[in-house]
């Protein structure tokens, strides 16, 4: 007999996945409390390296169904849900996702399904990129200076390498310019090279 297991996932403790577990049962998939896994973690973690998605993964078998509500239980990455899906095709596991009208995922609409989620995360990812790049280049082009603000200005940093070279140590050298020690390390390494 197929066993039919539910994942459901939130990202902080303030939400619940009540509404998840009602979903998958109303949609007449009977999951016994026993394999109703749930967890709260950011879907920014890989599923694979969620503490409740591997228990998941070792009580899996051949033959079993998993259900989600919606594709980013499993990720918000559109390649660590496609792998994840991959990985549970590969053990036997159907995988049904409610917000695409419980398709199973490993089947062969559900590949085509996957293919289409992961061509469009493809094209925003690269227009998101091409957008980046478009911005970075007229900010330059508007003589606007790009990255993370010095730490030192030149007259501090010739302040910083006079004392280091008077031989105050790095640590008092970074109090007395307010500033940290990693922060002197980078001045003195500089000079060297």
């Amino acid at each position: 007999m197929t066993r039919v297991f539910a994942y459901c996932r939130v990202s902080t403790s303030g939400q619940t996945t009540d509404n998840q577990i009602q979903e998958i049962a109303a949609a007449g998939f009977k999951v016994l409390q026993t394999r109703a896994i749930v967890e709260t973690i950011s879907g920014s973690t890989a599923a694979s390296e969620r503490p409740g998605f591997k228990k998941l993964m070792e009580k899996l078998e051949a033959g079993d169904v998993l259900v989600v509500t919606k594709l980013d239980r499993l990720g918000r990455n559109a390649m660590d849900v496609r792998q994840t899906v991959e990985a549970l095709a590969d053990l036997g596991v159907k995988v049904h996702c409610m917000a695409l009208g419980g398709v199973d995922l490993t089947s062969p609409a559900g590949k085509m399904t996957m293919a289409v989620i992961s061509a469009v995360a493809e094209f925003e990812r690269d227009l998101l990129i091409e957008r980046t790049q478009a911005g970075l280049a007229r900010a330059k082009s508007e003589g606007k200076v790009l990255g993370r603000p010095r730490a030192l200005s030149d007259t501090q940093t010739a302040d910083a390498l006079q004392r280091l070279a008077a031989g105050e140590a790095i640590a008092a050298v970074a109090r007395a310019l307010n500033t940290s020690r990693a922060t002197i390390m980078r001045v003195r390494d500089a000079q060297v090279t």
